[in-house]
């Protein structure tokens, strides 16, 4: 009220002016602003802002700017003279203010889940001067909420599990849902629970939506429930928005129920011929439960024949398999067989049930059985061919006692033994050799004379025993040196003897010198009495000038009966082995190279001059028999004809057709023409079109086999002549080697 009287003062002060000094008005104007300022700077002035509480209910249809409440400052005298300005979130676009009055109005719908207020700030101003008039004031419009969001289930799906035969009140799970209307404004996000289906199993908290068993549950009657949950906000008032979800529920099995046959008597069957271990047939017990819980374990009870079959339980199907245990004869004894069995939980014994199963045995025409599931035999490898080895024997199972034959597999131990087929009986149809072969395994077979089909095998194993047959021998002979200064019984090499025959039989060996050797021996051995013995020198020192090889004769015996000896011949090299008596050198040339030089070069060097003067003079011989081939010119050519015949030698010279080689000026007297085949035509002369008659040329080779048979001079009955036919009246000369003239037959090498 201050501050307005000043103002009124201040302006009729300026009224009187303006009548007497227009001029001046804006001076004086300025002159009050700052006299206005002073004082307000000086003077200490209550004033302040209010207003009445600012809301906005949500979702309301704006169709034009709608109120919502007034701001306005104290010192507002209504003259206009204060100007409101607005600031902050929304002004201008969502909300607006009257400059004048201060009143604020919403221009559009207001949502409250998206912003559920808002932060504005005022001002008051000299509308004229623009100077503030009150300090800037920050106030909220909030936004009321209304019931327009239904309630909305989290964590969906919802799935839940929960034993069967559970007591009531069990808790299975809990379903949560949110609402977005305002928690503060009312009961629009108050939430209440209930089951729309799954009723009378299931019960839910009102409240909390805790979702629990209401009534006994059975899995075997049904394993899995979908229950239907509704929530409504408003507290299920009128009104109310709701929404709903679907728990499943499993229901996991218990072991609440006992196995049970499917029927109390069982037939089953089986033939007589059946193995061990053989299926004779199943049985299934029925288990309501589910998974482990239905687990069986089958058991024959002792009653009846229960050791004569056994079960045991199939864990992919959950079967009992019986199978056989002892071997069964429909001939022998009872053809029926009884037992009980018992098919119980597997985790509790006492659920249990019986039955019982009639097996019946079912005749089969059988074949043979063997006494005995194998033979062995023995036989001595020196018997002879045809000795009886031993016997096998097989019966008919059945009734009708068959004829049975008996007979062997044909391999590579089967030929060396025969058997009677009557009776079984084997014997050897080659000689046995234990070091060749020391078992012979064999098998036999046994047929039904009536029924070839039915037949039984049987191995038989015979081990041919060992007899003294085989002498010792030196396992190996080694290269012995013996040094050159050796003292009197000095070791000087190790040797061993084995025998291919059994050591039982032949062990220990011994080792003996002829007795011609021993009186005048160099060495002597030493028995070790372990089938080796040790040479020994005879005598101090040896010379590898005068004597350089020893040969030393060793007998050894083996201790079988009769005894058997066998004869090595030793060579036992002198060795130097220098100033340390060492031979490890001696095998690696020293006594080579001390060899040589005892004139081993010189026989070698004249033996390798006689190679080479050898050499000589078959190269001259060679080259002076080509002269003389080459003498007879052109009436003798030489050619290579292959023939692929395979007569009988010189005189089959009716497999040869080969064309005349000789010129008409040297054909000889005429004999008489033997019969000769000319079907049989050379393929090198048919090639070239060339030579005589073939008659000709025959006549030639008959005269040269009547030659060579009488002359001994000439080439070997059995040498290889090759004729072929160049032509005449080449100017080159025949290179063949039959042009030589007769005075120097002779001088050629028959074996050449």
């Amino acid at each position: 009220m201050y501050n307005m009287r000043n103002i009124s003062t201040w302006l009729s002060v300026l009224l009187e002016l303006s009548a007497i000094w227009p001029c001046v008005i804006s001076m004086n104007l300025l002159s009050f602003t700052t006299q206005e300022m002073k004082l307000t700077n000086h003077v200490r002035v209550k004033r302040g802002w209010s207003w009445e509480p600012l809301y906005v209910t949500e979702e309301q249809e704006v169709k034009k700017p709608m109120y919502v409440g007034q701001l306005k400052t104290d010192s507002d005298g209504q003259d206009g003279l204060i100007k409101y300005i607005l600031f902050g979130d929304g002004a201008g676009t969502i909300f607006v203010m009257n400059d004048y009055s201060g009143k604020i109005s919403v221009l559009k719908k207001l949502d409250r889940e998206e912003k559920p207020f808002y932060t504005l700030r005022a001002q008051a101003i000299n509308r004229y001067t623009g100077v503030p008039v009150e300090a800037e004031s920050e106030f909220v419009i909030k936004v009321l909420d209304i019931n327009d969001n239904e309630p909305q289930f989290i964590n969906r799906p919802y799935i839940a599990e929960v034993l069967e035969m559970s007591p009531k009140g069990t808790y299975v799970t809990q379903v949560i849902a949110t609402d977005k209307d305002d928690p503060t404004h009312g009961n629009n996000a108050r939430l209440v629970y209930n089951i729309l289906q799954g009723q009378p199993q299931f019960s839910i908290e009102i409240k909390s939506g805790i979702i629990r068993v209401a009534s006994q549950i059975d899995r075997e009657t049904k394993d899995q429930y979908h229950v239907i949950v509704q929530a409504k906000d408003m507290i299920g008032d009128a009104g109310a928005l709701s929404a709903t979800t679907t728990v499943v529920i499993n229901i996991l099995d218990v072991n609440d129920n006992a196995p049970k046959f499917q029927q109390k008597t069982y037939e089953m069957s089986i033939i007589e011929s059946a193995t061990i271990g053989e299926i004779v047939g199943t049985i299934l017990a029925d288990d309501f439960d589910i998974g482990k819980n239905a687990e069986i374990n089958y058991l024959i009870e002792e009653r009846g024949d229960y050791n004569m079959f056994d079960i045991h339980t199939d864990s992919l199907t959950q079967e009992g398999i019986i199978t056989l245990k002892k071997l069964v004869d429909f001939e022998s004894r009872s053809r029926r067989y009884n037992i009980q069995v018992r098919a119980e939980n597997k985790y509790k014994p006492e659920f249990f049930d019986t039955a019982t199963i009639r097996i019946y045995v079912v005749d089969v025409d059988e074949p043979p059985v063997f006494l005995e599931r194998e033979y062995f035999m023995e036989i001595p490898e020196s018997v002879p061919v045809g000795s009886y080895v031993g016997s096998v024997t097989a019966k008919d199972p059945d009734t009708t006692d068959t004829v049975i034959r008996y007979d062997i597999l044909h391999n590579k131990h089967s030929r060396s033994f025969e058997i009677y087929p009557n009776n079984g009986s084997i014997f050897t149809m080659k000689s046995l050799d234990r070091e060749v072969d020391l078992w012979h395994n064999i098998t036999v077979t046994a047929t039904e004379a009536k029924s070839p089909t039915y037949t039984s095998y049987v191995h038989v194993y015979i081990q041919v025993l060992d007899v003294n047959d085989n002498a010792p021998q030196l396992e190996h002979i080694p290269d012995i040196y013996v040094c050159e200064k050796s003292r009197l019984e000095q070791p000087v090499h190790t040797i061993t003897a084995i025998d291919k025959d059994e050591p039982k039989l032949s062990h220990p060996f011994s080792f003996t010198q002829p007795p011609e050797e021993s009186t005048n021996a160099n060495f002597t051995f030493a028995d070790n009495e372990d089938n080796t013995a040790t040479i020994l020198t005879a005598q101090d020192g040896y010379s590898s000038q005068d004597n350089p090889l020893f040969y030393l004769t060793v007998i050894i015996s083996d201790n079988g009966t009769p005894s058997l000896t066998s004869t090595s011949t030793l060579t036992i090299k002198v060795c130097d082995c220098g100033i340390d008596n060492n031979k490890e050198s001696c095998g690696k040339g020293g006594f080579f190279f001390k060899f040589m030089n005892s004139g081993a070069v010189i026989a070698i060097s004249v033996f390798i001059l006689l190679i080479l003067v050898l050499a000589l003079l078959v190269h001259v011989r060679c080259r002076k028999k080509h002269n003389i081939m080459s003498e007879k010119g052109e009436d003798l050519k030489e050619n290579i004809v292959k023939y692929d015949d395979e007569g009988g030698g010189e005189e089959d010279t009716e497999a040869f057709d080969i064309t005349g080689l000789r010129h008409p000026t040297v054909m000889r007297e005429r004999k008489p023409r033997r019969i000769r085949r000319t079907d049989i035509q050379s393929m090198y002369r048919l090639s070239l079109g060339l030579g005589p008659d073939v008659a000709i040329f025959k006549e030639f080779l008959t005269e040269k086999l009547e030659e060579a048979n009488t002359d001994s001079s000439v080439l070997p009955m059995d040498y290889l002549h090759c004729y072929a036919f160049e032509g005449t009246c080449s100017p080159s000369g025949s290179l063949s080697s039959l042009s030589f003239t007769e005075t120097n037959v002779s001088e050629i090498d028959p074996y050449y």
